[in-house]
């Protein structure tokens, strides 16, 4: 863990050293966080870290532990799949009026994304992947002309990153495909062609969820199972 300088964002710095940790999975789910060996880690006091991680409760990431304190919070697969229901169909909306709105303003901007997208993905770090993969889509909802797109899907970034974190970490093909999806995207809008900018956009979120869903649950089953011999086993040694 990096030692954080101190600073008015310093809540901000936390919660976002802990985010990233969550992601990138240095803190996988059930990890106890206890708020003296984060203050140490980070270098700060125990107040920015207590607020870090009330924000971090409030957005679903961490939970109360039994007894008392906090563990990273286990991804839930039905809110994913639901939550990836709604961002499929705001996506595709987004990327139709972005095509009818600003063809001319995602033909200067969005090659550049594009390219930043794939940098990322040849750096191999799944933390900027992912911010890549957030100011693309993030540019779609503003060439879309309406603000309340953004407004509903940022909303929920934070557990988005989550998911896309604990799936890109385990598959180096996905990454790849998504950026060819992206450029897909952005030549339809570029064209002006919203019936095919709408389909694609909605496509690449449904495609993504079926690929994060089915992993998650993957996951969530193997937990489940390793939970379950465990439970044999020590059954059989009392």
């Amino acid at each position: 863990m990096a030692i954080l300088n101190v600073s008015p964002r310093l809540v901000e710095q936390v919660y976002e050293a802990l985010l990233s940790e969550i992601i990138e999975g240095a803190l996988p789910p059930n990890t106890r966080l206890i708020q003296d060996d984060l203050a140490t880690a980070y270098g700060v006091s125990r107040q920015p870290v207590q607020q870090a991680l009330l924000l971090l409760r409030n957005h679903g990431l961490v939970q109360d532990a039994p007894g008392r304190g906090l563990i990273v919070s286990p991804l839930d697969v039905d809110f994913v799949r639901n939550l990836y229901e709604v961002r499929a169909v705001l996506e595709g909306l987004a990327a139709r009026m972005a095509a009818q709105h600003n063809p001319r303003r995602a033909a200067m901007e969005g090659p550049p994304l594009i390219e930043a997208g794939r940098a990322a993905v040849e750096s191999g770090s799944v933390t900027q992947e992912i911010a890549a993969d957030m100011a693309f889509h993030s540019f779609l909802y503003q060439a879309s002309g309406n603000p309340l797109i953004r407004e509903t899907v940022a909303q929920h970034w934070h557990y988005l990153r989550r998911v896309m974190g604990e799936v890109l970490r385990d598959d180096e093909k996905i990454p790849g495909s998504i950026w060819d999806e992206h450029a897909a995207i952005l030549d339809a809008i570029i064209a002006g062609d919203g019936d095919r900018a709408e389909g694609l956009g909605l496509l690449h979120i449904a495609r993504a969820a079926n690929i994060f869903v089915a992993r998650l649950q993957a996951h969530h089953d193997a937990s489940v199972e390793d939970l379950q011999r465990r439970h044999v086993r020590r059954t059989k040694r009392e």
